[in-house]
């Protein structure tokens, strides 16, 4: 997936076909608006348009068009297979996702996920607007049973963690429009945190999915919780443990399966955060020590030893080193 940003407005069929194919995988589609006449069915006038642009490693289209089906076929698959998965966020129109054995009928709002190694379908029935945000599939290491059991699954807009993906993912989307997103790591990984939380919803959702698979369901849960709170000093590794409701022993050997200590995760996702804001442009007004405070490193010599073990220099070595040149 390129750096640039693609444009393509009031496309032709054939035009847009091939954009999409070109900024995804490979697909096949074919127009869904004809009209019935005496001597056969007469294509009507069709449009469509798509903007991209790269977040690091995901991937963020709008898509539009007019009535349309498009498919991946298994032929495709079997000659290029890049190992994406896409979650599809409808913006205007309706939608049926089938892959897997399952339809999901989306609406403005509505989400669903889909993988680009099996073969799948959108159905779009009129005019639409589509959000697609398509990542390397190893991002969420969800086994490939596990994400079997929840492709093609309608995720509500209104309520869980689609309520709450909604206005982050249209204010990129905006952005997108107005040619105003530039790609960055805290964009990024923003959008991969709520994509790991939708996907460790639908798992718990999901039927006869093996248990190795809830258990990452969960595990991606309580990043997602961590994540949501490193401002808050008084985030504990027994209070990550009794907010979901299992053994700090459990909790623990989830970490440890990921090579990872919980309190060892806590601190270093904190210290990133300072590091990103010590390179704010935004933010030359705070002090170190208000920086670290943002973050729940309360204790600015605890905070300065902590940056400085894990990048090498103290938190203002580090904000002077990468301050912009006069």
């Amino acid at each position: 997936m390129g750096g640039q940003t693609l444009q393509v407005v009031q496309a032709d069929f054939d035009a847009w076909q091939q954009v999409v194919s070109n900024a995804f995988v490979p697909l096949s589609s074919s127009p869904l608006t004809t009209l019935d006449e005496p001597g056969g069915s007469l294509t009507l006038g069709w449009s469509g348009g798509l903007r991209s642009a790269s977040l690091g490693t995901v991937q963020l289209s709008s898509v539009a068009g007019s009535a349309a089906l498009v498919r991946r076929t298994a032929s495709q698959i079997s000659r290029q297979d890049p190992g994406y998965l896409k979650l599809g966020v409808q913006v205007a129109g309706c939608c049926v996702v089938e892959q897997d054995g399952r339809e999901a009928a989306l609406t403005p709002g509505d989400l669903a996920l889909y993988d680009t190694s099996r073969p799948y379908q959108l159905a779009f029935e009129g005019p639409f607007e589509m959000l697609v945000v398509m990542f390397p599939r190893d991002l969420l290491r969800v086994p490939g049973g596990g994400l079997s059991q929840i492709t093609a699954r309608r995720v509500s807009g209104r309520r869980g963690v689609g309520a709450a993906m909604r206005p982050f993912l249209g204010a990129l989307a905006q952005q997108l429009a107005d040619d105003a997103l530039h790609g960055s790591a805290v964009l990024s990984d923003a959008v991969l945190d709520l994509l790991a939380a939708t996907v460790s919803e639908q798992l718990d959702c999901a039927p006869v999915v093996p248990v190795e698979t809830h258990r990452h369901a969960l595990f991606l849960r309580i990043l997602t919780f961590i994540d949501a709170r490193l401002d808050d000093p008084e985030l504990t590794v027994p209070g990550i443990a009794a907010a979901h409701h299992v053994s700090l022993r459990y909790l623990q050997k989830l970490f440890e399966e990921e090579g990872r200590t919980v309190s060892g995760w806590l601190r270093e996702r904190r210290l990133d955060r300072c590091r990103r804001d010590l390179l704010d442009p935004d933010l030359p007004h705070l002090a170190v020590s208000e920086v670290g405070a943002r973050w729940g490193l309360s204790n600015p010599a605890a905070f300065a030893r902590s940056f400085r073990s894990a990048y090498g220099v103290s938190p203002s070595e580090y904000r002077q080193q990468h301050a912009p040149r006069p």
